[in-house]
């Protein structure tokens, strides 16, 4: 038999979700090799979510089986009150399952979804509602402008050619779009021939500017648009995560990016981060150079990459 009343039946009200969720889908295995700043990085991009972003939000963070140590950290970040919902799996979903139950669970009417190796600048959230709401159609708004498959915007095009003023052309500067591509590890000479070749899209439309295109990594979107694509269905924890950048421009939703850098990829260090500063270059040592030639990092990568399957896979 019950033994007295439930206090909660005497409650009055409760909690309503902001109208915003930030949701981060976190994998820290271990922290050594490549995850060995993982979990600074983590802290990196946390707290440069909250400086100034613009608008209120709630956040969710969702760790897809990470070590005791990365755990203990959002644990910690929970209490005292710098994550409102926090969900852990036991093993690693992937991205695609991991997708299924953020994008499924949020409770905000927008969801602002990123990895957590993200840097923010201020301003980041504001500015992406600002064309979410702005545009018709939209499906996702990235806060970084960089060039992408114009495959992956071709619907975007189509609707501006139609309804607004689009114009093509070397909008990105040099040195935005070698930092962002940088941060993933790319050659410079490379890319200068891929900046030369390549050019960016601008779309006006009743006083706002947007870029075309859009990518997987951050975006803001409505969940009720989001909730048309789930579930996902991927076999690899990695390299399938396009599906929703080819499926929303199939779909004929637009695809845009804000027109300044807001957030950045910090990818496995903040070697180049005080704050939010970039760090002067240091001179590599002969073995971090000889590490970083391009056949030897090539096949110093592939051993890695084999170990990682042995004990991970």
């Amino acid at each position: 038999m019950r033994k007295g009343q439930n206090p909660a039946k005497f409650a009055k009200t409760v909690a309503k979700p902001e109208r915003i969720t930030v949701a981060v889908l976190n994998y820290l295995p271990f922290l050594s090799g490549f995850y060995a700043e993982g979990l600074d990085v983590l802290k990196v991009s946390l707290q440069s979510m909250r400086n100034d972003p613009g608008l209120p939000f709630d956040l969710l963070v969702f760790d897809n089986g990470s070590c005791p140590e990365v755990r203990d950290f959002l644990i910690s970040e929970k209490e005292a009150g710098r994550i409102d919902y926090l969900i852990f799996s036991g093993k690693n979903m992937g991205k695609g399952g991991a997708w299924n139950m953020i994008l499924a669970g949020a409770p905000g009417e927008i969801i602002a979804y990123a990895d957590s190796d993200i840097l923010y600048s201020p301003g980041w959230l504001a500015r992406s509602v600002a064309l979410l709401e702005a545009f018709p159609g939209v499906g996702m708004v990235t806060a970084r402008p960089f060039r992408t498959n114009p495959d992956y915007h071709s619907a975007t095009r189509v609707w501006a050619q139609e309804n607004a003023a689009l114009e093509s052309g070397q909008f990105i500067g040099w040195e935005t779009f070698w930092e962002f591509n940088r941060s993933l590890g790319q050659d410079e000479a490379e890319n200068r021939k891929i900046y030369a070749e390549t050019a960016d899209w601008k779309i006006e439309y009743r006083g706002k500017t947007a870029f075309a295109g859009a990518s997987h990594w951050q975006f803001v979107a409505y969940k009720t648009r989001l909730a048309e694509f789930l579930p996902f269905d991927m076999d690899k924890p990695m390299g399938q995560v396009k599906q929703l950048d080819q499926r929303m421009n199939a779909a004929g939703y637009l695809r845009l990016m804000v027109s300044d850098p807001l957030v950045m990829n910090l990818s496995n260090t903040t070697d180049y981060v005080t704050g939010q500063a970039v760090k002067p270059a240091v001179r590599k040592s002969f073995f971090q150079r000889l590490a970083n030639f391009p056949p030897v990092k090539k096949a110093l990568l592939a051993v890695y990459d084999q170990i990682f399957r042995w004990y991970y896979s």
